[in-house]
């Protein structure tokens, strides 16, 4: 056990990852091919498949690529957390946007099926959740998922997570996003109260 006390609850949930043997850090340039090949075992292709994340049935092709990762990166309103395992190993990020209204937003939580069941993903909700309060003051966090990902909004919903009722069409044709599989995708939008 630590006998370090962390000041804020960032370092709290940063610490809960360390003491199990992960570390965490923002994403870097240097992390760039990491990220991509750990956000595609989340999300693509048949490694994914042996998560609970995969949108495999649903898209096939890529989540993201190294140039569209360096532009997330380069935003000045957002910050990519990464957690590695005590080997190096990319297990877990997530994309986070500064507030507007309030209302920040959380993007491509990615878990890799190597990191799933060590409560890599629970800790990863934490530490963004309290990252955009503490950091930007956020009163809310705001997602967006597939509409067909019922089992992913299930979870987030119990975590707190409700529908805010509104939904935004699946960029079709344009394939940096994946090629779809199935007819009638878009996007489901969820919030959080945090305050």
């Amino acid at each position: 056990m630590s006998s370090y006390a962390p000041a804020t609850m960032v370092d709290a949930h940063t610490l809960i990852l360390h003491e199990a043997g992960f570390e965490v850090s923002e994403l870097c340039l240097d992390d760039i091919d990491d990220y991509v090949e750990l956000v595609a075992s989340a999300y693509r292709g048949e490694f994914s498949k042996q998560g609970w994340t995969t949108e495999a049935d649903l898209l096939s092709g890529q989540r993201l690529d190294a140039d569209m990762a360096r532009e997330m990166l380069g935003e000045p309103d957002s910050s990519m957390i990464l957690v590695r395992s005590a080997e190096g190993q990319a297990v877990g990020s997530v994309y986070l946007r500064q507030p507007v209204d309030n209302i920040a937003y959380l993007g491509v939580l990615a878990v890799s099926p190597v990191g799933q069941g060590q409560g890599v993903g629970s800790a990863l909700m934490n530490l963004a959740e309290a990252w955009v309060v503490e950091r930007w003051s956020a009163h809310s966090l705001q997602m967006s998922v597939i509409n067909k990902r019922t089992e992913l909004i299930a979870y987030y919903g119990r975590r707190g997570y409700e529908r805010t009722g509104e939904v935004e069409p699946f960029p079709y044709g344009d394939d940096r996003f994946g090629v779809p599989l199935v007819d009638d995708l878009e996007f489901v939008l969820l919030v959080k109260p945090l305050r």
